[in-house]
C-alpha cells in the first residue's frame, strides 16, 4: 500500500496517525468529562461552538499564508499549541483554564487526525508532495490512516470505566489528556523529519479535471471557490447539528457510559477506514463525484433513521454504517476541491474548503445542545438531514457544471 508514496508523504501520514489517537479518545469522552464535572448541557454546546469558531478564524489565516511561507512551520506550531493545551487539561479542571485548553486544543471535535485549523497547510503540503494523478490514492489512504488512529483512541476512551475504582469522580478522564500530549510529541518528531520539497512534476493529464476550459474563458477562481464554499456551508451546518455531540447524545438517549460508547465508536472508525480504502476502488468505476454522491446519499438515509432506533445496539450499528459511508469519501472530496485551483493556490482552496465547513459547523453544537436540554433528541437529526440533502443536490450540480468543457 505504501509502495510509490514519497518519504515526506509517509512522514505526514505518520504524524496524522499519532495525532489522531488523542482526537479519537476525546471525541468520545470530552463531552462526557464535562458532564461528569457538572457542566450544563447548553454550556457544553456553547464551548464546542466557540472552539469551532476559533478554529474557523485561524483557518482563515493559515491556508493562504502557507502558500507563501510554507506549511512546516505552521504544523510545528500547531503541535506546540496542542502540548500546551493538553498540559493545562492534565493539570486542572478549573472551568476557565479547561475552557482555554479546550479552545486551543480543539478537544472533542475530532478531525480524523487532521491538524484542526491548520489542516489547509497540511493538505497543501501533501498535495505538493505527490503528482496530482496520485491524489485520489494518497488522500483516501491518508484518511484511512487517521481513522484507524481514531479507532485506537476511541478504544482508549474506555479507560475511565476501568479507572473508576482507582481515581475519584471525574478525574478518571484526566489520563486521556496524556494520550494527546504524547501524540503531539511523536507528531513533532515526524514533522521535524519531513522536508517541504519542491512541487511534484504535474502529469500530462489529471485523472479528473475540473477547470477544463482554456484560461481565457475560465470563470474567475474567486467565483468558483465562493460558490463551492456556499454549498459546503450546508454540509458544515448539518455536520455541526449531530457530529460533535454524538457521544453525548448516546449517553442522553440510552444512558450508556464511555465503555460502551468508546468500543462502539472504535468499530465505527475502523469501518470508516476500510470504507475509505474501498472508496478508492469506487472512484475508478464511478469517478470522484459519483463516489461522493453514492456514499453520501446512503449515509443521509441512515442519518434520518438513526434517532428513531429503540435500542442502543441498533442505533450504534446504524451509526457505524453511516460513519463508514460519510467518512469513506473524504479523500475524494479533498482531491476534488484541490483540483479547483492551480498549485500555487492550493492552500487557498484548502482554506475555503475547511472554513466553509467549520464556520457554519460552529453554530450546530449550540443549537443541538439547546434542543437536547429541551429533551428534543430527534429534531437535530431531521434538521441535519434537510441540510445535507440540499448539500448533495447543489454539490452534484456544481461539479457537473465545472467538469463540463466551456464553449
Amino acid at each position: 500500500m505504501l509502495k510509490g508514496i514519497p518519504r515526506n508523504t509517509r512522514l505526514l501520514m505518520s504524524a496524522r496517525a499519532a495525532r489522531s489517537v488523542g482526537q479519537g479518545a476525546l471525541v468520545v469522552d470530552f463531552a462526557l468529562y464535562l458532564h461528569a464535572l457538572h457542566w450544563a448541557t447548553l454550556s457544553i454546546g456553547v464551548l464546542y461552538s466557540v472552539s469551532l469558531l476559533a478554529g474557523a478564524l485561524a483557518t482563515l489565516l493559515v491556508g493562504p499564508l502557507s502558500d507563501h511561507f510554507g506549511a512546516k512551520g505552521f504544523l510545528l506550531g500547531y503541535e506546540g499549541i496542542q502540548l500546551i493545551a493538553a498540559s493545562i487539561a492534565l493539570s486542572t479542571a478549573q472551568p476557565v483554564w479547561l475552557t482555554l485548553a479546550a479552545i486551543l486544543g480543539a478537544f472533542g471535535r475530532g478531525a480524523n487526525g487532521g491538524a484542526g485549523p491548520f489542516a489547509p497547510a497540511e493538505q497543501s503540503w501533501m498535495s505538493r508532495s505527490v503528482a496530482s494523478e496520485q491524489w485520489g490514492k494518497i488522500f483516501h489512504f491518508n484518511t484511512s490512516v487517521g481513522l484507524f488512529g481514531m479507532a485506537a483512541g476511541a478504544t482508549l476512551a474506555t479507560l475511565p470505566g476501568i479507572l473508576a475504582g482507582v481515581l475519584p469522580g471525574a478525574e478518571v478522564y484526566r489520563p486521556l489528556f496524556l494520550v494527546v500530549l504524547l501524540g503531539s510529541l511523536i507528531c513533532l518528531l515526524f514533522l521535524h523529519a519531513a522536508e517541504e520539497s519542491p512541487t511534484a512534476a504535474a502529469p500530462a493529464e489529471q485523472s479528473e479535471q475540473i477547470q477544463t476550459a482554456p484560461p481565457a474563458v475560465r470563470k474567475p477562481i474567486w467565483r468558483v471557490l465562493l460558490t463551492f464554499g456556499t454549498i459546503n456551508a450546508l454540509n458544515g451546518l448539518g455536520i455541526g447539528m449531530v457530529g460533535p455531540l454524538m457521544a453525548y447524545w448516546f449517553h442522553l438517549r440510552f444512558g450508556v457510559g464511555p465503555a460502551a460508547i468508546g468500543g462502539a465508536m472504535a468499530l465505527a472508525f475502523v469501518s470508516a477506514a476500510f470504507m475509505s480504502l474501498i472508496g478508492l476502488r469506487l472512484t475508478r468505476r464511478f469517478g470522484l463525484v459519483g463516489t461522493v454522491l453514492r456514499m453520501r446519499l446512503l449515509g443521509l438515509l441512515l442519518l434520518l433513521v438513526l434517532p428513531f432506533s429503540p435500542f442502543f445496539w441498533l442505533a450504534m450499528l446504524i451509526f457505524i454504517a453511516r460513519g463508514a459511508l460519510n467518512q469513506g469519501n473524504i479523500g475524494s472530496r479533498q482531491a476534488l476541491f484541490l483540483g479547483l485551483v492551480d498549485e500555487d493556490r492550493r492552500g487557498l482552496a484548502a482554506t475555503v474548503n475547511c472554513l466553509s465547513v467549520q464556520a457554519p459547523r460552529a453554530i450546530g453544537p449550540t443549537i443541538a445542545a439547546t434542543l437536547f436540554q429541551a429533551e428534543m433528541l430527534v429534531t437535530p437529526f431531521l434538521i441535519a438531514g434537510v441540510l445535507q440533502g440540499a448539500y448533495l443536490y447543489f454539490f452534484q450540480r456544481f461539479f457537473r457544471k465545472e467538469m463540463t468543457p466551456h464553449r
